[in-house]
């Protein structure tokens, strides 16, 4: 685990030629440990086994960690881009700082403050870059990302204050982000699948589908806001169907059947089905079927991990010039990630520690490997072909 550490800090001192440092080689690795170590020790403090980690052992804690403590350093990495150390390093400390809100006590307030500014600084400087978009479908980046920052900040709340609605507000969160993985996977799926087919077949792919990704963005922007209506959670539950039925209709569209021998490319389209199947079990709680919490896990983990797993290692192995379906880890990532996911779903079924435990190792299990990976790749230990 230490050679870990000491590598990634190898990694994360890299520059490009310009002498700035791009912010995924920080955010990427510390992500994937982070969520290595944090769900497993949120599920022992949520059992009184870690005491000391006071703010994972409710489950709005736990659900915040993963929204703004994870996800949001995957989203820096991702769309940071090359940054100066004089602005990527403060970041990457406000992120490290915010991550001692854990401990409680005396930290409390310090991480509090660092992860509303940790918030506030990839705002301001993701936001504006989006704000020059001409078509309205890319237009909705600005305000999407504005408003998940937004709830980074918001939901601190719920340390100081009694009644916080916590739950409401880390929900809207996460069907803001499915939201961000729906426009953005679209988005990497769609040309990675038509060079390939090109390549392969010598046929255009479907591209973009931008009729499709149109209905999405309506549905999937609107949802959230529908659940403040009167009779919303009905209203909401039939946006979540129709906007599951568009995203499994857009998979069917990007032929995942022609990229049997593109691993990658699979591990996406996984991630991006869990996004539909996660929209359908939402529109079953919303009408009572199962609590939200439970359904909403299937976002969290299979999407989530599914997706972000797989862009963090394409992004390296690409940036060590070699061919992305020559990594070996992607399908057994979708398989350990499948496995948490579902483990995670029916645990409220079953009513046992087992199946939640499970969930966790199989999550964390996953995130070693990848931090393992990211690692491998960035530091040149990786000797597979280069590409051509």
């Amino acid at each position: 685990m230490f050679s870990l550490f000491k590598s990634i800090r190898e990694v994360a001192s890299a520059t490009n030629r310009h002498g700035r440092m791009p912010a995924w080689q920080w955010f990427f690795p510390l992500a994937a440990l982070h969520a290595a170590l944090f769900v497993p020790l949120s599920l022992a403090a949520m059992y009184g086994a870690v005491p000391w980690a006071t703010s994972l052992a409710t489950p709005a804690g736990h659900a915040r960690e993963l929204l703004f403590g994870f996800a949001l350093a995957v989203m820096a990495g991702y769309l940071l881009g090359p940054l100066s150390r004089q602005r990527l390093i403060p970041l990457v400390a406000l992120w490290g700082l915010g991550r001692l809100g854990l401990l409680g006590g005396g930290w409390l307030v310090v991480a509090t403050l660092a992860d509303a500014l940790f918030a506030v600084g990839v705002a301001w400087w993701v936001v504006p870059r989006f704000f020059a978009a001409k078509k309205w479908r890319n237009h909705v980046l600005a305000p999407l990302i504005s408003l998940i920052c937004l709830l980074a900040v918001a939901t601190l709340g719920e340390r100081y204050v009694g009644g916080w609605p916590a739950f409401s507000l880390l929900q809207q969160g996460v069907l803001l982000l499915v939201l961000l993985m729906t426009f953005m996977g679209g988005r990497l799926i769609a040309p990675a699948v038509n060079g390939y087919v090109k390549r392969q077949f010598h046929k255009s792919g479907a591209g973009v589908q931008p009729n499709l990704e149109a209905a999405l963005i309506v549905l999937l922007g609107v949802l959230p806001a529908a659940l403040w209506l009167p009779y919303g959670k009905v209203l909401a539950a039939l946006m979540a169907a129709a906007a599951g039925a568009l995203v499994m209709y857009r998979l069917w569209g990007f032929t995942p059947w022609q990229c049997r021998k593109r691993a990658d490319l699979l591990a996406l389209m996984a991630g991006y089905a869990w996004l539909g199947a996660g929209l359908w079990l939402y529109a079953w709680a919303a009408l009572g079927g199962l609590s939200a919490s439970t359904a909403l896990h299937a976002f969290t983990i299979g999407a989530l991990g599914t997706l972000s797993s797989t862009v963090m290692l394409r992004q390296a192995v690409s940036r060590a010039k070699a061919r992305s379906e020559r990594e070996r880890a992607f399908i057994p990532l979708v398989l350990l990630f499948a496995a948490a996911a579902a483990l995670r779903l029916v645990a409220w079924q079953v009513g046992g520690m087992a199946a939640l435990w499970g969930a966790a190792l199989c999550w964390s299990a996953a995130w070693l490997v990848v931090a393992w990976r990211l690692v491998r790749w960035a530091t040149g230990q990786q000797t597979l072909p280069s590409r051509r």
